[in-house]
């Protein structure tokens, strides 16, 4: 038998496998994403039923298999559980999960990109801050960890001083300290430009579904 993985992680995907299963895509520490398989985790009664939510951040124990994982037990660390009152926080959510599941790839050390992740998700639900301004950062911070975020393109003349000091205090900043100052407006709307513009570039012009949802909240 496989010897028994025990890992941190962040569900970013789930949907049903067999009759009372649940496959679940788990953002984890040292092993990047992770398809992993939970038996009986839709049965009312299961104990790992609520453990497999999205959102769930959780100290997972696993077996490895061929091509997916055999989830066994979690230790829910946090719920996120402001996302299922607040609609528009859980669609911000929503695409932060789906970038994560789009970018990030298995056996890969995601330590950072998990960090980005949490914090975010924690930062929509503060109410310091406003849910635009928190995509604006984890997109920038985003491609920044991908290592395609391109910092030569942006000069002084072009933008303001003050948004290219953000941009070097992100890039030189931990993912997890991102966040908890704020910009005035003409610096915000540039930054967001940049943000839009990198993310385009690094997702090859497509739009993710979730922005779909984003775009009719305006």
């Amino acid at each position: 038998m496989q010897e028994l993985i025990k890992t941190k992680g962040l569900v970013i995907r789930t949907g049903p496998s067999e009759e009372y299963n649940r496959r679940v895509v788990i953002l984890t520490l040292e092993r990047g994403k992770i398809t992993a398989f939970a038996k009986g985790a839709r049965r009312q009664t299961n104990r790992l039923m609520s453990s497999t939510d999205l959102f769930v951040f959780a100290d997972f124990s696993l077996y490895p298999g061929r091509s997916a994982y055999t989830l066994t037990d979690a230790s829910v660390l946090n719920y996120f559980e402001g996302f299922r009152t607040d609609f528009e926080a859980s669609l911000y959510g929503m695409y932060f999960l789906e970038v994560c599941d789009r970018a990030c790839a298995e056996n890969n050390d995601e330590r950072d990109m998990l960090a980005l992740l949490y914090q975010s998700l924690n930062a929509l639900l503060h109410p310091d801050y406003d849910n635009p301004f928190v995509k604006m950062l984890f997109d920038l911070k985003f491609v920044m960890l991908e290592g395609e975020f391109h910092r030569d393109q942006y000069r002084e003349g072009e933008y303001s001083e003050t948004t290219l000091y953000t941009l070097d205090y992100l890039m030189h900043t931990k993912a997890e300290k991102i966040f908890g100052f704020t910009v005035g407006e003409r610096h915000r709307k540039e930054l967001c430009l940049i943000a839009d513009r990198e993310k385009k570039i690094f997702f090859g012009g497509k739009e993710l579904k979730s922005e779909e949802m984003l775009k009719i909240l305006g």
